[in-house]
């Protein structure tokens, strides 16, 4: 007999293996797969926001993340050149601290994590195609295992978690939408000797430069920098020339890089589209940079997957239980996704130009640096525990201007 899952999550990284194991909390029927094996990695920022380390906590995941060694980061700083700043950020659900583990140990943890709760999972299988009946409505897929022969398996719903290049939107014609080009392109790599125990990023965008660094496991450091797209063909030629030359604007980095060892290849890309996807239609779903991609500079890929991940799972459930017809969940599940993010999604692009701000966020910056409390607003919303209509809402900005005694606009 052909076994019908509930669901197929194609994908299991950080969107697909937290749907897959929720739903198999659940009691549903899960199958989960990927091409990559684990632990392999991938390229990210990698860097978990303190929503996203609560959602972990939730999840029950949290202890094992902190046992593989990756240090906790409850600091954010911003170095500007001229003035620097750095806070904490507030709470959400108890929780203010953000960890930057390696993919490698991350994407591992949740896939063992699926499995645990019922998922069964397949790793090192191919998606062929996505199978949909004479209605147009998706009904499986279609792939195969590593040497393996073809093999169609079925589901209610096929759930596409396959990153920015998803095969299952791409089959299903998922239509996107607030598009915009790609901004910047980036290189990180691995360093040893060069501590940090912040979020730490650097705008140098005057010299058209950013970098950030990011603790991770093994008492190593990330440390990713971006320029403007437009020299990514220029800059390609010499990477490493071009990456270590950034950090001279910023005289003290560049001295405690340079004291430093590179621990890794260098790891970049200039494919970093900026786009939301219709996240559902008849038989399927979109989850992660699958249904919703924006620059990595600001970090959130992975909180908002996980989110993203709950609420999905949620909707799903609702469908399964006959509580909600599926159009009515899964618009619901597009509202909230769009709603929560596209306030960080501007902020993103903006950032994402490595380009001068303009003079009233250069003002406002400056009166940052008098007030710690408003720092530590402004690092929440980095940290994605204040949403920015609230920190840039006029009445806070006069707030913050007045008690510098600093003009507004």
């Amino acid at each position: 007999m052909t076994t019908v899952y509930d669901a197929i999550v194609v994908g299991a990284r950080c969107a697909g293996s937290p749907t897959a194991m929720l739903l198999a909390r659940r009691g549903y029927r899960v199958l989960l797969v990927d091409k990559a094996t684990f632990p392999s990695d991938t390229m990210s920022t990698h860097f978990i926001h303190p929503p996203g380390v609560a959602a972990l906590q939730r999840w029950g995941l949290l202890d094992a993340l902190a046992a593989t060694g990756c240090p906790p980061v409850r600091t954010y700083s911003f170095d500007f050149g001229p003035l620097a700043i750095a806070g904490s950020p507030r709470p959400v659900d108890a929780n203010a601290t953000a960890y930057g583990p390696r993919r490698t140990v991350l994407d591992a943890l949740l896939v063992e994590a699926a499995a645990a709760a019922g998922a069964e999972v397949r790793q090192g299988f191919t998606v062929e195609a996505v199978v949909a009946d004479d209605d147009g409505r998706v009904t499986g897929v279609r792939g195969h295992a590593r040497g393996g022969a073809t093999v169609t398996e079925r589901a209610r719903v096929v759930i596409g978690a396959d990153g920015k290049h998803s095969l299952v939107a791409k089959a299903v014609h998922a239509e996107r939408y607030h598009e915009v080009p790609p901004l910047q392109s980036g290189y990180y790599a691995y360093w040893s000797g060069l501590p940090t125990d912040a979020f730490s990023l650097y705008d140098r965008s005057g010299h058209r430069r950013g970098w950030g660094a990011i603790p991770t496991n093994d008492g190593l450091t990330c440390v990713v920098v971006g320029w403007p797209q437009d020299e990514f063909k220029a800059n390609r030629k010499d990477v490493e020339g071009n990456y270590l030359r950034a950090f001279d604007h910023a005289p003290e980095f560049a001295e405690r890089i340079r004291a430093a060892t590179r621990e890794s290849r260098f790891a970049g890309t200039a494919d970093l589209p900026n786009f939301f996807r219709t996240p559902y239609g008849p038989g399927w779903a979109l989850v992660g940079d699958a249904g919703y991609h924006k620059d990595p500079i600001t970090a959130f890929g992975i909180s908002d997957a996980f989110r993203d991940a709950q609420a999905l799972a949620d909707g799903l459930d609702d469908v399964f239980s006959g509580r909600r017809a599926y159009g009515d969940a899964m618009a619901r599940y597009q509202r909230a996704r769009d709603e929560a993010s596209l306030p960080i999604y501007g902020l993103t692009c903006e950032f994402a130009k490595i380009a001068p701000p303009p003079p009233e966020m250069q003002g406002l910056f400056a009166a940052l640096a008098t007030q710690p409390a408003a720092v530590d607003d402004f690092v929440s919303v980095m940290a994605g525990t204040l949403p920015p209509p609230e920190f840039f809402a006029p009445d806070n900005v006069a707030r913050i201007m007045g008690e510098a005694a600093m003009p507004v606009g």
